[in-house]
């Protein structure tokens, strides 16, 4: 697949820089940063995820200590 891309001045010319100093094609180096990217968002998803589940796990174990406590009472 070939993409066009436009850039403003500034991104050129740290595209232009990385390429040099990387000794890589420009084509490469964008398609390094986006494969960089793509793993970076994902990361997050999966952090967040985690999180989220973490703090679901809490949840459900004070809330379970909570039932707990309340049936021993009634025994």
């Amino acid at each position: 697949m070939v993409a066009t891309v436009r850039l403003d001045e500034n991104l050129e010319n740290k595209l232009n820089n990385l390429a040099k100093i990387l000794n890589k094609k420009k084509s490469d180096v964008v398609r390094e940063a986006i494969n960089y990217y793509a793993k970076a968002v994902e990361n997050e998803k999966k952090s967040r995820i985690a999180k989220a589940v973490e703090k679901t796990k809490v949840k459900d174990f004070e809330i379970y200590k909570e039932y707990e406590g309340t049936l021993n009472d009634s025994l």
